[in-house]
Parts: C-alpha cells; structure tokens; sequence
C-alpha cells in the first residue's frame, strides 16, 4: 500500500520547491559526486557507502525526472550508463557548495550538541 499525502503540497514557496527537489538526505552528495567526475552508478555508490546501492539509484531516477541530470546508456554488455549534471542541475551547485562549506565550518558545534541513539534504543508502546 503506498502512502498517501493528506495535506496539499505548497509549491508556490521556493524553499518548500528546493527541499521537494533535493531534500532527501543523499541528493545534494549525488549531485556532488556527479559535478566532481562519478559518471556511473557504481562509482557513486562506492563513495556514499553509508547509503543502499537501491536508494541511490533511487534518488538518481528522481532527479532525472525532475530534470536535474541526465542519464545515458551506452550500448554493449554489459550496459553501461552515464549520468551528467543538465543546466538545471548546475545551476543548484552553488547552493549545494554553501550547504557544504557551511557543513565544514559547524561540524564541531554539530557532533558536540548531536547525541546517537544508542543501538540498543527501542520504541515501545
């Protein structure tokens, strides 16, 4: 059963138009890896290893779809496919190194206020 939104998107907000772009939590790293020369699903999923080969994959038809990068398939065996940053996808790179540079500059505060939750943690009811 797939979920179903029950409140309306507010699309006419540019930041809520960014986050439904590129909110999901591997997105900006994909666009990133592209622009830095990762052509290939494989390569990508080498250096985000924390995430599933099946989310990046995900994540990457996604923004196909919403016209941020492209995918090509070069014939042969096996298959090979290619994804580059489209004119849309290179306009966010700016965006995308703020949010990094911002990243480097506040980790320290970050990983001090930030707690992990214990392996252990269970929710119960």
């Amino acid at each position: 059963m797939q979920y179903e939104r029950k409140t309306p998107q507010d699309l006419d907000c540019g930041i809520t138009v960014f986050m439904k772009v590129l909110g999901a939590k591997w997105k900006p790293c994909i666009m990133d890896l592209i622009h830095r020369g990762y052509k290939r699903p494989s390569e990508i999923h080498r250096q985000l290893t924390a995430a599933t080969p099946r989310v990046v994959d995900m994540q990457l038809s996604e923004l196909e779809q919403y016209g941020l990068v492209t995918k090509t398939i070069h014939p042969g065996f096996p298959l090979r496919a290619d994804y580059t940053l489209t004119e849309m996808g290179l306009s966010i790179l700016p965006v995308i190194n703020a949010m990094d540079r911002w990243g480097i500059t506040y980790a320290g505060k970050v990983k001090n206020v930030a707690q992990p939750i214990p392996n252990n943690f269970s929710v119960t009811e």
